[in-house]
């Protein structure tokens, strides 16, 4: 990168904040997906006003800038595909304020899920989205991703939690949206806009949070099923006897066959499904629920029951969905993972085609997540190394979406788009919408600097020479 460039923006953060070292760099260029792409610099912010400095220098200079909490994305959305400048904002971590009369948080991009979550719940509040990557993913992130979480099918995604942004737009403006109030409906959406763009349209300085009162008390419990169909039509009938658990998670035959052995928790080997429930609320109203909830599933092959009676016992039942990733790669070396979304009646029939393309392809799939919602965390595990293997995969990924699609579902549930998945896009959207959120992209940010060559096919480079000041 050019010297003066370089000036620039240690001239705007301080030098201590730029680096072009290669450990800089090379921690800042992957995420879960594992691909690897070099910026040409890492930049280190502290403020908003730091921000709209770098992105107006950026905006000048027609450099990539990608804004980075803790890259612990599944689709590639925080990979600096074109290089430029990597914008980390995991130093902008402050709690600004917890309002307890008012029901809400503001903090930074930078704040940890996790620490958030325990510090308003020490104060008897919560924050119910729950991310499996809570305790190092940031809230910036969870909302530029439009995370969601096991709670999600009780208590809503993290979109249904954020009330106001500030942001700083692609020119380096800053703008804030929606505010403190429940009810506002003054202009356009546009926190709804930002929530979920992937780093695209803004970068998120400052997010106003709804919290809950925390619920007085949970009981969880583990259910195993003979077959998968018993497993959904349990759920289904949960719903229909109006009880919206917490969390309904489940485990596929093909995840059961990794974790046996390896839970504390003793699997019949007769178990094709599980099913996790968790209920919360006043603590004499669950074991009433927890009765009725063992009433209305009892006919549809269940093999055992477990309900935890303490905190310990109920971990115990939380680490058999823990232990679940790990003992993937006792399959095969190398992980492919997509979230798929179907109406929760579709389950079965969605794990019953990913089985047929399994067997189709002879590459194992193995699958859990979160029933409640129909959101199937689907892992293609499979030695890449093996010849040929690279575009089976591309054909196994694509079969999957088509797929989830025919059952009106979508091909990502809570992991964004980004690269991953930017070549299925038009297996759901039609094109006469992709056309119109290019043309918000192209309005907002003409010069496409903003995390460009995501969730777009084709996107255009910054020029045809590559961009001012970086190597083309």
């Amino acid at each position: 990168m050019e010297k003066k460039v370089l000036a620039e923006l240690a001239a705007i953060v301080g030098a201590e904040n730029v680096s072009t070292a290669t450990s800089d760099r090379i921690t800042h260029s992957y995420d879960a997906t594992q691909q690897r792409f070099l910026p040409q610099v890492v930049v280190y912010a502290h403020s908003t006003a730091e921000v709209s400095a770098v992105v107006q220098l950026a905006n000048r200079h027609r450099l990539p800038i990608l804004p980075r909490g803790a890259g612990s994305g599944f689709t590639g959305g925080s990979l600096p595909i074109k290089g430029g400048i990597v914008l980390v904002l995991t130093r902008m971590d402050k709690i600004i304020e917890i309002d307890s009369d008012n029901l809400i948080a503001e903090v930074e991009p930078g704040v940890v899920t996790a620490d958030l979550q325990r510090e308003v719940e020490r104060l008897g509040l919560f924050y119910p989205p729950d991310p499996a990557s809570k305790e190092f993913s940031t809230l910036g992130g969870n909302v530029a991703e439009g995370a969601g979480g096991p709670r999600c099918v009780k208590y809503g995604v993290t979109k249904d939690y954020v009330l106001g942004l500030e942001v700083v737009t692609p020119s380096g403006e800053v703008i804030r949206t929606g505010g403190r109030t429940l009810k506002n409906v003054v202009g356009y959406d546009l926190t709804r806009l930002f929530v979920g763009s992937e780093g695209t349209l803004g970068i998120i300085t400052r997010i106003i949070l709804k919290l809950l009162p925390k619920p007085a008390a949970k009981k969880t419990m583990l259910v195993q099923f003979a077959t998968i169909d018993g497993a959904a039509q349990a759920v289904s009938a949960i719903i229909g006897a109006k009880i919206i658990p917490t969390t309904l998670e489940f485990l596929d035959a093909a995840t059961i066959d990794c974790i046996r052995g390896v839970s504390r928790v003793a699997i019949a080997g007769n178990c094709r499904a599980i099913l996790i429930i968790e209920v919360d609320g006043d603590a004499e109203v669950l074991d009433r629920q927890v009765r009725e909830i063992l009433a209305v599933i009892e006919p549809f092959g269940i093999l055992d029951t477990r309900i935890a009676a303490t905190d310990a016992e109920s971990e115990e039942i939380w680490q058999v969905r823990r232990i679940v990733s790990p003992s993937l790669r006792k399959v095969n070396p190398d992980k492919f993972n997509e979230d798929i979304v179907v109406p929760r009646s579709k389950v079965p029939e969605m794990i019953r085609a990913l089985e047929k393309i399994a067997a189709r392809y002879q590459v194992p799939i193995v699958n859990f997540g979160h029933a409640g919602d129909g959101n199937i965390h689907v892992n293609v595990m499979v030695d890449i190394r093996q010849p040929g293997m690279a575009e089976t995969v591309d054909k196994v990924m694509e079969e999957i979406f088509q797929a989830a699609v025919a059952l009106r579902g979508s091909i990502s549930g809570e992991h964004g788009i980004g690269t991953a998945k930017a070549k299925y896009l038009d297996l759901e959207l039609d094109p006469a919408t992709i056309t119109y959120m290019r043309t918000i992209k192209a309005a907002l940010d003409p010069n496409n600097i903003l995390n460009p060559g995501k969730i777009f096919r084709g996107d255009q480079p910054i020029s045809p020479a590559g961009p001012a000041g970086l190597p083309a």
